[in-house]
């Protein structure tokens, strides 16, 4: 039986940043596919490309940055080739993006019904009672109380934001989400929620998901494989036993070494532990 094609596949992708002194090569030749309904992670330190990848793959570069190679498609539909209106329609539409900080994605001086409306009629959707109907159903989606669309941003916690940014993210049934560090403002009890309640969307709604992070215990409990990135290049990718269990490459090896152990070896309370009855 044919293996069915990936949903994402990137090919050789390079992408450049111009400066004064000439390009700096960000993301330096970087493929891997992405099945459907799949949690791909890519980890890697601040610099090392991976967020360069992502916005590439959305197509929300914008000059001094570069695609300078490669080929991204999308269900069979060449990324890069996209232009104009097809590629606002495209946007949102198959592929959505949830980043760091929910306050830079929600506008503070509007209401969260405005910004729901707003999006909805970016995208030709402008009968008021379907607006309302579909931003009051993810809201609900997201465990975040209908009655709550006339509030400002600065009304919810940072969890709670986070979660209005994923609903909007998920408002048109995006076929891909592109997480680009969402978890990394929140403490470690609303990461673990808000993981779990986008694992619980995924099985509901058949998304896959590019998971950007530098947290790998993080990534080691979300996501179906793991790829590592170093110096703008895929150096590693493998499924999350392998590379928690048998990593290869050596600076993989490093960050998983880097992760302090929850009962080190030689401490007091250790010792205690061990001479206790």
């Amino acid at each position: 039986m044919p293996k069915t094609p990936p949903l994402l596949s990137v090919r050789e992708l390079s992408v450049d940043y111009l400066s004064r002194t000439g390009p700096k090569r960000a993301a330096e030749r970087v493929s891997f596919d992405l099945d459907r309904d799949e949690v791909l992670g890519i980890a890697g330190e601040s610099g090392s490309g991976k967020s360069t990848v992502a916005f590439a793959i959305a197509r929300l570069h914008r000059p001094p940055a570069f695609v300078t190679s490669g080929r991204i498609v999308l269900d069979g539909r060449d990324v890069l080739a996209l232009r104009g209106e097809a590629l606002r329609q495209w946007r949102w539409r198959e592929v959505s993006v949830v980043l760091q900080s929910a306050m830079n994605a929600l506008n503070p001086l509007l209401t969260i019904r405005s910004q729901f409306a707003d999006l909805f009629r970016a995208h030709g959707i402008r009968d008021k009672a379907e607006i309302r109907e579909r931003s009051a159903e993810l809201l609900r989606m997201v465990g975040i109380a209908p009655d709550r669309l006339m509030d400002y941003p600065h009304l919810f916690s940072g969890g709670m934001r986070q979660r209005l940014v994923i609903a909007m993210a998920l408002a048109l049934g995006p076929k891909l989400v592109i997480m680009d560090e969402p978890t990394t403002a929140l403490d470690v009890v609303v990461q673990r929620e808000l993981l779990d309640e986008v694992a619980s969307l995924r099985r509901r709604l058949g998304f896959s998901v590019l998971f950007i992070t530098h947290d790998l215990a993080l990534m080691s409990q979300f996501c179906d494989r793991i790829g590592i990135m170093l110096d703008g290049a895929l150096v590693e990718i493998g499924t999350t036993r392998q590379m928690v269990e048998a990593p290869v490459h050596p600076y993989t090896r490093k960050l998983w070494n880097a992760i302090p152990p929850l009962h080190p070896p030689d401490t007091p309370s250790r010792r205690i532990l061990e001479r206790a009855p």
